[in-house]
């Protein structure tokens, strides 16, 4: 399969996001998939365009997708407006 490492990608960055929803209580899983899948983008282009330190036949990438993920979670937990 040549687009393994994409949809390997998309679901672990799905499956962030999912994890994070239930961790924090809140049924906003809209909102974590759309901060999840913007930072895995975000993560690529630092990953391929950027730094150079993959390409997309390669598996690093998704290491750093979802590093970023993960990031851009923890920081939208912690930013968010609390009421």
């Amino acid at each position: 399969m040549p687009y393994v490492e994409i949809i390997v990608a998309v679901l672990g960055a799905f499956a962030l996001a999912w994890l994070a929803d239930l961790v924090s209580g809140r049924r906003g899983l809209f909102a974590t998939s759309l901060v999840s899948a913007v930072a895995a983008v975000s993560g690529w282009f630092l990953a391929v365009r950027v730094f150079g330190v993959s390409t997309m036949n390669e598996w690093t990438w998704v290491l750093w997708s979802l590093a970023a993920a993960t990031l851009a979670l923890g920081a939208f937990f912690l930013f968010r407006s609390k009421r």
